[in-house]
């Protein structure tokens, strides 16, 4: 049974997905970061407000998925409060220096999520053997994996995807990184159980008065009166697509 799980970067792009048919959300912040770890506020709030299954992602900063002790420290502290608060499951992944699954630190992170399912993220993609990093993620338990077949889309890495499902039907395989309406049939047509999705548009913020002399970013050609927002329309294109594989399979 296909499913799709839409890319929510606040409360707001929660409760959208979920009224407009999503199955399952991965919440987020700053997604210019592609995705970092949410604040208790807003994990708390998702958790009050939002029926679905909500999977937080454990992420402390962007780039590269190889920690500090520090950073380490902290994950396993929001795993913690990921599982106290109730939500089912959280998205996780992390590297050793050689780009390979780091199991001693991955086992730790599997105990402290307890019974939560959890999703070892696009971190899969920057792993040096796939296969080996599939193999050592199903020893370890892991739910599902994320990934775009180690290709900038799931498009072009579908040949991997259907490789990768082909081996084992656990861990299940969830493609995602450029899935849209035009290319989730061929995406599905692999093999794919679950699709992830940003379903994603910038809109114009409310604000009036502008101050255009300065910025709050590093980035100086950012435009800070954009925000991120879940498109409606677009998840219920993909629901509809999905809905339709279903039934005919």
């Amino acid at each position: 049974m296909a499913l799709l799980e839409i890319c929510c970067y606040s409360l707001e792009c929660a409760l959208a997905a979920q009224r407009f048919g999503a199955d399952r959300i991965e919440l987020c912040a700053a997604p210019l970061e592609g995705g970092l770890t949410p604040s208790y506020g807003v994990l708390k709030s998702v958790r009050q407000q939002v029926t679905l299954p909500v999977h937080p992602i454990i992420r402390p900063r962007g780039g590269d998925f190889c920690y500090s002790d520090g950073e380490f420290s902290a994950m396993l502290e929001d795993v913690r409060t990921v599982r106290e608060l109730g939500f089912p499951g959280l998205v996780i992944g992390i590297l050793s220096e050689d780009g390979q699954v780091d199991m001693p630190r991955m086992r730790q992170i599997m105990a402290a999520a307890g019974d939560l399912a959890v999703t070892f993220h696009r971190a899969f993609d920057m792993c040096q053997d796939p296969h080996e990093a599939f193999d050592n993620l199903a020893e370890l338990g892991v739910a599902r994996i994320l990934t775009s077949g180690q290709q900038p889309s799931a498009v072009k890495g579908v040949s991997l995807i259907a490789e990768l499902i082909a081996r084992s039907r656990v861990p299940i395989i969830m493609a995602g990184a450029g899935v849209r309406a035009d290319n989730l049939e061929t995406i599905l047509n692999a093999g794919v159980e679950e699709v992830h999705s940003s379903a994603g548009q910038w809109v114009p913020s409310p604000m009036r008065y502008r101050n255009p002399g300065l910025s709050m970013s590093t980035d100086p050609n950012a435009d800070e009166y954009l925000r991120y927002a879940v498109n409606g329309a677009s998840v219920v294109e993909m629901k509809a697509i999905v809905a339709r594989f279903r039934s005919s399979h």
